[in-house]
């Protein structure tokens, strides 16, 4: 009876053993490709609100455009909105709207004609600051500008450097449009939440 009892306790040990091995390998295995994170892990301390202004100059003419057409569509040329027309800029930000003012970045990426009834653009860029506390880091925005609305407000959909984790709006407010050129100055207020 006590061979039966040895080997039964024995039997059961050697059970709950591989149990709990069991129970350690799953607990210890990775559940998937995403964990919950604390943003103390990252540094990441409280987090405030920022307001940045600039003028952004859109310079279309001239032997050095900042902004520059990289396609446009069959119809663009018979469109009135410019419907289908692709640019690329590397335009200017400064203090001031005189663009012999103090430059604190550059507005880097495309713009697209995307109404067909008004000349409305898909703007899709970063601001990518080269001055003060911010140099090195960038806004990226993503939104619709409606270039003859009175002020227009597109979405801060990231950032880098002291903009990680940002989030918040962007107000453009044409200053200045030569229609002969196609020149433009563009006041910026951005509103923006980052860490």
């Amino acid at each position: 009876m006590a061979k039966i009892f040895a080997n039964a306790t024995s039997s059961f040990i050697f059970l709950f053993n591989v149990i709990l091995f069991s129970l350690t390998l799953a607990a210890a295995k990775p559940q998937g490709f995403s964990r919950n994170l604390s943003p103390e892990t990252l540094g990441l301390k409280r987090e405030k609100l920022s307001h940045l202004h600039f003028y952004f100059h859109d310079i279309v003419s001239g032997s050095n455009p900042t902004a520059v057409p990289v396609a446009r569509a069959a119809m663009t040329n018979n469109s009135l909105s410019s419907f289908g027309l692709v640019t690329m800029m590397d335009d200017p930000l400064t203090v001031k709207p005189e663009i012999s003012s103090k430059l604190v970045g550059r507005a880097q990426g495309i713009y697209a004609s995307a109404s067909q009834s008004e000349l409305s653009f898909l703007m899709a860029l970063n601001f990518v600051f080269t001055e003060g506390k911010y140099n090195g880091s960038t806004l990226s925005i993503l939104g619709r500008n409606s270039v003859f609305s009175g002020i227009r407000e597109m979405p801060v959909v990231g950032g880098s450097g002291l903009f990680r984790f940002a989030r918040g709006y962007a107000q453009a407010k044409t200053h200045d449009l030569d229609f002969k050129t196609g020149d433009a100055i563009v006041e910026y207020n951005v509103y923006v939440f980052h860490y």
